[in-house]
C-alpha cells in the first residue's frame, strides 16, 4: 500500500473516508485503506494461536517419575505402570468369571499384602477386608439384584486417630466382555495402589481414616458400590468420596462432578490437585444425561448421602469398552498426572477440618473452572449469579455510554445513534442465530443423506463443516449492513464499533436469561463479556475510543484471553464427546450435538474478532473463503474416504450383538417357537449401513419392530437397561443352526399356594442360571402382581413388564423367589402371567459358527458379543 493510499488510523475517520473518496472518485460508503490481507490475517492469526497454545496445553502431561524418586514420598508412575502390566495380563474381568472373581482378586490381595508389609507400623494401621456383597436396589426402571459380588476394601488409619469420619476412595476392577479394562478402570486401580503404597510408607500422617474401595462390579449396573455403601461395616463412617472412573484412556483426568451442594469441595480440589482439569459446564452437561455413562458416584450420593468429587479419564474414548483399551495407549505420564492429583487430593481431604463436623458446613453449589490447566477459578454459585448480572449490566451501560460518545463526536443526535443501534442490534441477533443455525443446518443435511459422524476419524473436518459456517453466519449480516450503510457523519470505525457493541448486547441479554434460568455455566458468557468490558472502559477513559480504529488495538490484545479459554473449553468437550457419539444410539443425530458445541465455541471465541474483518476493504474475500472451505468440507465428508467415520484400532465402529437362541413354552408346556440368530443393537447413528459393502453376510436382517409389538421385551434376551431402552431399534439376523450355550437356565416351579384372601395365589420358583440373568414378568390383563420376594418398592413405582436384573460373583447358589398374583374372579386355572428368563454367557466365545461369523467383520468394526438364551414361560 503506497503512502498516497494510506489511512492514518488516529485521524478522524470521516476525513480519511472523504480523502479516499476524493482520490478515487467514489462515494464515501466505507471503503477502507487497510490491505486486503488484513481480514484474512485476523482469522489465520487466531487459528495459529489455537494450534500453538491451546492444543499443547490441553494435551500436556507431567514428567513421569521413576523408582529413583521413591524417597521423596511422591507418586511413582513407574511402579503403577508395572502393576498395570500385570493387571492387563489377566485379560477380561467379567463379573462371575474366573478372571474377575479369582485372578484379579488374588492379584489385588497380593499387592495389598506387599504394601502392608512395608507400612510405617508406628504411624499407621492397615486393615484389608474382602467383602461378599448381597443386595438389591431400584435404578433405571428395573430391580438390580446381586449375589456374592466381591469388594476389596482397605482402611488406613493413623495411630491415635479419634476421627470417626472417613474418606472413601473408589474405583472398580471388573470389565466389559471384550475389554481387558486397562484404562477402564485399571488405570485408576493401580493409581489407588500406588497412592496407598506412598501414604502408608510415608512419615506424613493425616487426621481422618481413609477407606480404599476397589469394587468388583461397576459394569453390572454399579452393583458393587451399592453393596459397599449399603452393607459394609465401614460404610456408615464414610462422609466424603473421591470416585475414579474412565470413559477414555491415556490423557488427563477430568473432575466433572463436585458436591452435591458442598462448596468447600471445590477448594479441596484447588488445594490438592496438582494438574487442574475441571469445569462446572462438565458437571451440568453430565447431569443432564447427555453423556451415555454412569458412575459409582451416583450410588454413593443416592444411597449413602456422601459428598465428594467424581473424576474420570475422558480423552481417547474411542477405545473405551473395546479390546483396544490396552496399556499401549496409556503413556506413563498419564499415570503420573492421575497419581499426582490423587495423592494430593487424598492427603488434603483426609486432613480437612470440614470433615470434623460435615453437617455444620455451609451448603450450596460452586462455579469452578480451570484456565488452560494452569490455574483453577472457584467461587460460590451465589457469587456467580451476582457476578453474571453485574457484568451483563456493566456491558449494557458502557455500550450506552459509548453510543452517546459516538453521537457527540459525530455531531449526530443521540436519538439517531440509538435508533441506528436498534437496527445494529437486530443485525447482530440475526448474526448470532446464523452463527448457530448454519452449522446445525450442515449437521442436519449430512445426517439426512446418511453422512453423519464424518468427523469421527477426521476431526479437522469440523473446521470446514461447522467452524466456517458459524464464522460466516456471524460476519455476513454486519458485512451486508455496513456495505449498505451511509457514512456521511458516523465514521466507518464507529459503525464497526457499533456492531461490536451489538454483539456484546446480545451476549449480555443471553447472560441475563441463562443466569435467571439457574445455570452456573453462565460463567462462560460472563467472562467473555468481562474481556470486552475492560477494553471498552479503557478506551472510553482515554482518547482511543474516538481515534478511528485505534480502539481495536487494546481490544485485540485483551481478546486473547477469552479466545484461549473458550476455544480450550469447547475443544475439551468436542474431544470428550466425539467418541461418545459412536455409542449414542440410532435415534439421535449426533452431528447436531457436535455442531452445536462447535458453533457455540466459535461464537464465544471469535464472536467479537470476526467482526473486525469489516475494517478491511476486502472483507468479502474472507466470507468467500469461509464459504469455499465449508463447501469443500461438505464435499469431502460426503464423497470421499476421508469422511468415512471408522478406522481400524483407532476409531472403531462398535457392533454389539447377541448369539441368541429363543424358546417359547406355552401354558401346556409345548414349544411354540425355537429359533436362533443374532440380535444386533447398533450404537451409532449409521447403524448397519457401513457393513453392507463388506464381507459380513447380513442377508435376512430385519427390524424387530413387529416382534417388539407382539411379545414381551420383543421376545428376546435383552441384556440390561440400555438394551431395553433401545429394543425398538434392534435387528434380527436368523440362522439355521441352533446357537450353542454352555448351559441353560433351569426354572423350577416349587409350589403354588392360594393365600387366605382367596383371590391371591403365590408361585414359588427356583432358578439355576448363569451369572448374568434377567427375569421379565408380565401379568395378564386381569391379573396384578400384588407382592413378590424381590424389592416391594419396585412394584409401586413401575408398571409391567417388570424387569429383574440379577448377577452373581463368587456365589453361584441358585435363586429362590416367589410371586403373588391377585385375580378378582379367583380363577387360577387359566394362564395368569408370562415369565421370560434371559441368560447371558458373557465370558465364552460361542460355537464355531458364531466365531467364524464374527471373523467376517471388517477391521474397522469391533464386535462386542456373546451367547445368550431366552426362555419364555406361561403360568
Amino acid at each position: 500500500m503506497g503512502d498516497k493510499d494510506k489511512l492514518i488510523l488516529d485521524e478522524p475517520v470521516e476525513e480519511g473516508v472523504k480523502s479516499y473518496s476524493r482520490k478515487h472518485s467514489k462515494k464515501a460508503k466505507g471503503y477502507l485503506q487497510l490491505p486486503w490481507y488484513f481480514s484474512g490475517g485476523i482469522v489465520l492469526f487466531w487459528g495459529l494461536l489455537f494450534v500453538a497454545v491451546v492444543k499443547p496445553l490441553f494435551y500436556r502431561l507431567p514428567e513421569p517419575l521413576t523408582v529413583e524418586d521413591a524417597s521423596k514420598g511422591v507418586f511413582i508412575a513407574e511402579r503403577a505402570q508395572a502393576n498395570l502390566y500385570d493387571f492387563e495380563a489377566i485379560g477380561t474381568k467379567v463379573v462371575g468369571s474366573d478372571g474377575n472373581e479369582h485372578k484379579t482378586v488374588q492379584f489385588l490381595l497380593k499387592e495389598l499384602n506387599l504394601i502392608k508389609a512395608n507400612i510405617q507400623e508406628d504411624l499407621f494401621d492397615m486393615e484389608i477386608d474382602l467383602q461378599y456383597a448381597y443386595g438389591a436396589y431400584v435404578k433405571w426402571n428395573l430391580v438390580n439384584m446381586y449375589q456374592g459380588i466381591q469388594n476389596v476394601v482397605v482402611k488406613l488409619t493413623p495411630k491415635g486417630s479419634t476421627s470417626e469420619n472417613y474418606v472413601l476412595v473408589n474405583s472398580h476392577f471388573d470389565s466389559q466382555p471384550t475389554s481387558p479394562s486397562t484404562g477402564d478402570d485399571g488405570h485408576m486401580v493401580v493409581s489407588i495402589l500406588e497412592v496407598l503404597r506412598v501414604m502408608s510408607s510415608s512419615t506424613q500422617s493425616f487426621e481422618h481414616p481413609i477407606v480404599f474401595l476397589i469394587n468388583g462390579s461397576e459394569e453390572n449396573s454399579l452393583q458393587a458400590s451399592h453393596g459397599f455403601i449399603a452393607y459394609h461395616k465401614w460404610a456408615k463412617n464414610c462422609k466424603a468420596v473421591i470416585n475414579l472412573d474412565a470413559a477414555g484412556s491415556g490423557g488427563r483426568e477430568l473432575m466433572f462432578q463436585s458436591g452435591p451442594n458442598t462448596p468447600w469441595l471445590a477448594s479441596i480440589y484447588k488445594q490438592g490437585a496438582k494438574h487442574y482439569f475441571s469445569t462446572t459446564m462438565a458437571e451440568e452437561i453430565f447431569q443432564t444425561g447427555l453423556v451415555p455413562s454412569y458412575t459409582d458416584f451416583d450410588i454413593f450420593v443416592e444411597y449413602g448421602n456422601l459428598v465428594g468429587l467424581d473424576i474420570g479419564q475422558c480423552i481417547n474414548g474411542f477405545v473405551y469398552h473395546t479390546k483396544y483399551d490396552r496399556i499401549d495407549v496409556i503413556p506413563r505420564a498419564a499415570l503420573q498426572n492421575t497419581g499426582d492429583n490423587l495423592l494430593g487430593l487424598v492427603r488434603t481431604l483426609s486432613n480437612t477440618t470440614e470433615l470434623r463436623n460435615p453437617s455444620a458446613n455451609p451448603s450450596g453449589n460452586t462455579t469452578f473452572f480451570d484456565v488452560l490447566g494452569l490455574y483453577l477459578v472457584t467461587y460460590s454459585a451465589d457469587t456467580g449469579v451476582k457476578l453474571n448480572y453485574a457484568v451483563a449490566a456493566a456491558a449494557i451501560i458502557l455500550v450506552y455510554v459509548s453510543l452517546l460518545r459516538i453521537a457527540d463526536t459525530s455531531n449526530v443526535s443521540s436519538e439517531q445513534i440509538l435508533g441506528s443501534f436498534v437496527l445494529v442490534l437486530v443485525v447482530q441477533v440475526i448474526a448470532f442465530v446464523l452463527g448457530l443455525a448454519l452449522p446445525l443446518l450442515v449437521a442436519y443435511g449430512l445426517d439426512k443423506y446418511g453422512y453423519s459422524l464424518s468427523y469421527f476419524a477426521t476431526p479437522s473436518l469440523l473446521i470446514g463443516l461447522y467452524v466456517c459456517p458459524s464464522l460466516l453466519g456471524l460476519a455476513l449480516p454486519s458485512f451486508i449492513y455496513l456495505k449498505l450503510k451511509s457514512y456521511d457523519k458516523v465514521s466507518v470505525a464507529q459503525q464497526v464499533q457499533m456492531t461490536l457493541h451489538g454483539h456484546a448486547a446480545v451476549l449480555s441479554i443471553l447472560c441475563i436469561g441463562i443466569n435467571y434460568y439457574g445455570l452456573r455455566t453462565t460463567y462462560v458468557i460472563t467472562w467473555t463479556l468481562v474481556f470486552y468490558v475492560l477494553p471498552l472502559a479503557f478506551n472510553l477513559l482515554t482518547t482511543l475510543h474516538d481515534r478511528g480504529f485505534s480502539y481495536t488495538a487494546i481490544l485485540k490484545i485483551v481478546q486473547v484471553a477469552p479466545f484461549l479459554y473458550n476455544s480450550y473449553l469447547f475443544y475439551c468437550f468436542i474431544v470428550i464427546l466425539t467418541p461418545m457419539m459412536g455409542r449414542f444410539g440410532l435415534g439421535t443425530n449426533p452431528d447436531l450435538i457436535i455442531g452445536a458445541l462447535t458453533a457455540l465455541g466459535t461464537i464465544l471465541s471469535m464472536g467479537f474478532l470476526i467482526l473486525l474483518i469489516n475494517m478491511s476493504r476486502r472483507s468479502g474475500f474472507v466470507l468467500l473463503t469461509l464459504l469455499s472451505v465449508a463447501i469443500a468440507a461438505v464435499t469431502i465428508a460426503s464423497s470421499s474416504d476421508i469422511g468415512f467415520p471408522y478406522r481400524a484400532k483407532t476409531n472403531v465402529q462398535r457392533v454389539p450383538y447377541l448369539q441368541v437362541r429363543r424358546v417359547f413354552y406355552e401354558y401346556d408346556g409345548t414349544v411354540s417357537k425355537d429359533e436362533s440368530g443374532y440380535l444386533f443393537s447398533f450404537q451409532d447413528r449409521r447403524g448397519v449401513s457401513p457393513l453392507k459393502d463388506t464381507n459380513v453376510d447380513l442377508t435376512g436382517l430385519v427390524n424387530m419392530t413387529s416382534d417388539c409389538a407382539k411379545y414381551m421385551m420383543c421376545g428376546m434376551p435383552l441384556y440390561d437397561h440400555r438394551w431395553v431402552e433401545a429394543m425398538d431399534d434392534t435387528m434380527w439376523l436368523p440362522r439355521e443352526n441352533p446357537v450353542w450355550t454352555p448351559a441353560e437356565p433351569i426354572l423350577e416351579l416349587r409350589n403354588k399356594t392360594v393365600l387366605a384372601d382367596g383371590k391371591t395365589i403365590r408361585f414359588q420358583f427356583n432358578l439355576n442360571c448363569t451369572d448374568h440373568t434377567s427375569i421379565f414378568i408380565n401379568p395378564n390383563e386381569d391379573v396384578t402382581v400384588s407382592s413378590w420376594s424381590f424389592l416391594e418398592e419396585y412394584l409401586t413405582t413401575n408398571s409391567p413388564p417388570y424387569h429383574v436384573y440379577y448377577s452373581y460373583g463368587i456365589d453361584d447358589t441358585p435363586l429362590d423367589f416367589s410371586i403373588d398374583l391377585t385375580k378378582p374372579d379367583a380363577d387360577f386355572n387359566v394362564p395368569l402371567f408370562e415369565m421370560g428368563i434371559s441368560a447371558h454367557y458373557m465370558h465364552v466365545d460361542g460355537d464355531e459358527e458364531a466365531v467364524q461369523f464374527a471373523k467376517t467383520f471388517p477391521d474397522f468394526a469391533v464386535t462386542i458379543q456373546w451367547p445368550a438364551i431366552y426362555k419364555k414361560y406361561q403360568f
